[in-house]
């Protein structure tokens, strides 16, 4: 899971807030009289000079003043309570304080009614209103990350919804997360239409949400949708070989070859000596009559990797066909023996082999070699 805020970006600002609570919220900071200005005063110098002690105080004298039904309908209170507690809830994220409640708990609470405030004292303190957003943001995120790596995508998912809601997205990649999480919770078309928005905002696109979109569509049991993503997504990112490979491999668990031609130079052109990559390159070639074509692909495949079991027995194949065509081939009889004893060593008694071999001395009448053939077959049918 990507993790959208670092720990050195958490209080990002704050020393401008700080100045910004000396300025504008009339705090000076000389020694002051009232619980609520002392409180005003260290959250402030605190801001400024990052001094874990001055927190404190400003706790302190925060929840000093926050005693009355009176104080908890006071703007001035709240925000005074909601700078302190959800400064707390990124800086002690790890709650080594003690607290009567959780600090993202009461910072939210305090913010609820700074949002029930006439426009007007919003508006004269929209500075701080930010950073209360911004912090109580990256305090869920703290708490999102902590969730994912723990597993708990449930929670991780309603943790990142708070970063959402209270503007995360408007400045991270909240919304992948969320989209991930929706289709790891099982809400797959609430995460189908995440990544929707994802990809058509283009200044956030990435190929990995085409990708991640189709996988999603797959899941649905909708190859039609997961094909028409991986389309769209290779006009728009037309040079993403991840895309193109997903495309490719699409080909394939559908069968259709013939739309695996077109693009396989291009897509070799990226990993020409991928083993897999050159006998799909083949196979496909086979299956729409390029045989020669298939044959220089197998010859390929078994270059990389003498070993190669698929290619020694396609190419095996190949030249079995064609001797069955040209009977008094020595040529064609020989390879085709070459390559599905190859075939056979690697993958002993498979089968498929076994029949392909019973086939070629079959037709080439070699009866001592048939009979030994049809031994192991029988043997394999009864096992």
């Amino acid at each position: 899971m990507t993790q959208m805020i670092r720990k050195n970006n958490l209080l990002t600002g704050a020393k401008a807030v700080g100045a910004l609570l000396i300025c504008i919220m009339g705090i000076s900071p000389v020694w002051a009289q009232s619980n609520l200005m002392e409180g005003r005063n260290n959250i402030a110098m605190y801001l400024k000079s990052q001094d874990f002690k001055q927190l404190e105080a400003a706790r302190k004298f925060s929840d000093a003043a926050y005693q009355t039904r009176r104080d908890s309908a006071s703007f001035k209170h709240n925000m005074l309570r909601a700078l302190v507690y959800s400064t707390l809830a990124v800086v002690d994220s790890n709650r080594t304080q003690q607290y009567m409640a959780d600090p993202i708990d009461v910072a939210m609470g305090a913010l609820q009614k700074i949002n029930g405030a006439p426009p007007q004292a919003q508006y004269d303190h929209g500075a701080e209103i930010h950073y209360i957003k911004r912090s109580l943001a990256n305090a869920y995120l703290i708490k999102a990350n902590r969730a994912t790596a723990a597993g708990n995508a449930e929670e991780a998912l309603a943790h990142f919804a708070m970063v959402d809601s209270l503007g995360g997205s408007a400045y991270e990649n909240i919304q992948h997360n969320l989209a991930v999480l929706k289709g790891a919770t099982g809400d797959v078309d609430a995460a189908i239409a995440g990544y929707q928005s994802l990809i058509a905002d283009k200044e956030q696109a990435q190929p990995r949400y085409v990708l991640e979109l189709a996988d999603l569509y797959s899941q649905k049991n909708e190859p039609q949708e997961a094909l028409n993503t991986l389309l769209a997504g290779r006009q728009q990112f037309p040079n993403s070989k991840d895309i193109l490979f997903q495309l490719i491999n699409t080909y394939v668990a559908n069968d259709a070859y013939d739309a695996i031609i077109p693009v396989l130079n291009e897509a070799l052109a990226h990993e020409p000596e991928n083993v897999d990559l050159n006998f799909i390159a083949g196979y496909a070639n086979e299956r729409e009559g390029n045989t020669e074509v298939a044959r220089r692909y197998y010859e390929k495949v078994i270059a990389l990797d003498p070993n190669n079991f698929e290619g020694n027995f396609e190419l095996g194949l190949l030249y079995l066909k064609e001797y069955m065509q040209q009977a008094n081939s020595t040529e064609k009889r020989n390879k085709a023996q070459e390559y599905l004893l190859k075939a056979n060593q690697i993958k002993p008694s498979e089968i498929n082999t076994l029949r392909s071999l019973a086939v070629l001395y079959d037709k080439s009448g070699d009866i001592v070699q048939l009979e030994r053939v049809n031994n192991i077959l029988n043997q394999r049918i009864i096992d």
